[in-house]
Order: structure tokens, then C-alpha cells, then sequence
């Protein structure tokens, strides 16, 4: 017992830099003194002594701000930021080495009994006011951003934002590889049109980020098969000749050209590239 209550406070430590002494994290963190009550709260639930274990989590709520119910299955080295707000229900099972922050909520969307909260698997790190509602599996490692509302299951190591959740980035190889996307031509793509001002990369989690690259990928993709179908028909036909491209005004893109820095005119590098083909 005393094994994991040294886990649990090392546990603030390493997660928490404010975190200055021993004593200060053991009167001070009430997510620590949640955690602490419910296994006591969780032991007496499985003793059968379910009223005491329910009264017990009720004084626990009072006191920190956070409702976890006795019947809620936790791992080791369990840690919740700040805590107030956080509600994890009966049916919820926590894996361990997770996080919380504030305003969590492990929530079920059946009035039915049986398993009707998620199942964060470990490492899992949950972002202040998400909800995580349904009897799913979070994968190992996943991280849900904040303010998410997760309703359906997450891989590992996925990242998951917005309303409703969406998976930005996860482990597994994504439609990137199916397209055999070529990096160097990509990001070549993304100079011509004047992505890259925005700041917006693959790698950070946002939808809207995530849709654009994959027009670009999808673009890249269309290109190269043109490519291939005119170099065929020069082949068979030597009188063909492509066609000249729509010319792109400057005007067209005045609001985007006005935000971006001085140089970077994604209108002009295209057309000057248009025009070295078509000449």
C-alpha cells in the first residue's frame, strides 16, 4: 500500500513541475487526495459494502471537486491536473500512467447497466473539459486535445480534437503512404501555392490543417497522372501540344497575398511555373 502511494505522489512530480516538496503535494493536490479516497472507496465497493463506498465518494466530491464512483477501476500512477470538474463513472476502467486534467468527463450514453464507460488503456492523456463518452477502448498512448468530445473508439497513440472528435495524427501508416506521396514534391506544392505562410504543418492537430494537406496529397496525385497521360499521347500523336493553362490573378488571391510576407506570393510563383511549361 505504501508502494503505491509513493507511485501515486512521484507521480505529481513527474508530471507537474510546480510541484516543489513531498508534504506540499500530500496536503495540497486534491486530485492526489481523490485518488486516495477512491482506493479506499473501491476496495470497500468490492467488500460489498456499497452504501459506505457511495458515501465515502460523495464526502470525496465535496471536498475535492471531483466525482469518481467507488465502482470506477484505476491503474497505478493515475494523476489529475487541478482536478475540479473532473466525473468518471461506475463502469470506467483507467489504465495506468494516465492524466487527466480538469473538466474531464468519463461518461456512459446508455441508462442501461453493464459497461457503459470508456476504457482508457495506459499512457493515455486527456485534455481539460474533454468528454469521453461510450463504453470504448482509448487506445495506449492516445492523447485527446481539449474540449474534445471522443464517442467512438481511439488507436494508439492517436491524437483526437474537436466536436466531434477527429483522429489528426495516429501511429499507423495514413492514405500518405497509400498515395506513395513523394515528401520533396509535396512540399514543393505546398511553396507554389503559399501553404507553408500559414504555419500549418502535417504534424500539428488541426482538422482544417489535416483536410488541406490531403487535397494537396490528392493533387499531387492527379498531377502526376496528367503527367503520365500527356508524355503518352506526344508519344503516339508527335503533332500533339498541351494545352496553355488558365492564367491566376494576382487579384484572385489580394486577402491571402495582403497576411502573407513580403516575397511569398504563392499567385505568382504558379503562374511564373505555368509559364516555363507552357513555353
Amino acid at each position: 500500500m505504501f508502494q503505491l502511494l509513493r507511485e501515486d505522489i512521484n507521480s505529481v512530480f513527474d508530471r507537474d513541475p510546480a510541484a516543489r516538496n513531498f508534504f506540499e503535494v500530500l496536503t495540497n493536490y486534491p486530485g492526489l487526495h481523490a485518488l486516495l479516497l477512491h482506493r479506499l472507496n473501491h476496495w470497500l465497493w468490492g467488500k460489498n459494502l456499497k452504501w459506505l463506498s457511495r458515501t465515502l465518494s460523495t464526502f470525496s466530491r465535496w471536498l475535492t471537486g471531483i466525482e469518481i464512483h467507488p465502482g470506477a477501476t484505476i491503474g497505478r500512477r493515475f494523476f489529475i491536473d487541478h482536478g475540479m470538474g473532473v466525473v468518471i463513472g461506475e463502469t470506467a476502467q483507467v489504465g495506468n500512467d494516465v492524466t487527466l486534467y480538469q473538466g474531464v468527463t468519463l461518461g456512459g450514453t446508455s441508462w442501461n447497466k453493464g459497461k457503459r464507460h470508456p476504457t482508457l488503456e495506459d499512457g493515455v492523456i486527456v485534455g481539460a473539459g474533454a468528454k469521453i463518452l461510450g463504453p470504448f477502448t482509448v487506445g495506449a498512448g492516445a492523447k485527446i486535445g481539449s474540449n474534445a468530445v471522443v464517442t467512438k473508439e481511439v488507436p494508439p497513440g492517436a491524437t483526437v480534437v474537436g466536436i466531434p472528435g477527429k483522429i489528426v495524427k495516429r501511429l499507423e501508416p495514413d492514405a500518405e503512404q497509400a498515395l506513395d506521396v513523394d515528401p520533396a514534391r509535396r512540399e514543393a506544392m505546398c511553396q507554389k501555392f503559399g501553404f507553408d505562410a500559414y504555419g500549418v504543418s502535417q504534424d500539428m492537430p488541426d482538422p482544417m490543417a489535416r483536410s488541406m494537406q490531403a487535397m494537396l496529397d490528392h493533387m499531387h496525385a492527379v498531377d502526376e497522372r496528367i503527367e503520365h497521360i500527356c508524355t503518352t499521347l506526344r508519344k503516339l500523336d508527335a503533332s500533339y501540344r498541351d494545352g496553355s493553362l488558365p492564367e491566376l490573378r494576382d487579384e484572385d488571391f489580394a486577402e491571402i497575398l495582403d497576411e502573407k510576407p513580403t516575397g511569398s506570393s504563392g499567385a505568382g510563383r504558379f503562374r511564373s511555373q505555368d509559364e516555363q511549361h507552357n513555353g
